[in-house]
């Protein structure tokens, strides 16, 4: 289902590090050492946003990185 929130995401397995791009900006927010099994669930929810804001905004540490970088 798409979401008012979030634009894309992406998961690097190795570094366990989530990418999420929000509809309301161009940032990239990183964040680090999301589980194999969290990222799995935020796959599968049906409201990502919901999920998104419920489990892993402000419980995971995170950096934005502005774009083209």
């Amino acid at each position: 289902m798409p979401s008012n929130l979030i634009r894309k995401t992406g998961y690097d397995p190795q570094t366990r590090t989530l990418f999420v791009w929000l509809q309301t900006t161009a940032n990239r927010y990183e964040y680090d050492n999301v589980p194999p099994e969290t990222y799995e669930e935020f796959l599968q929810a049906f409201s990502k946003g919901r999920f998104f804001n419920r489990y892993i905004r402000d419980r995971y540490k995170y950096r934005v990185v502005p774009p083209g970088q």
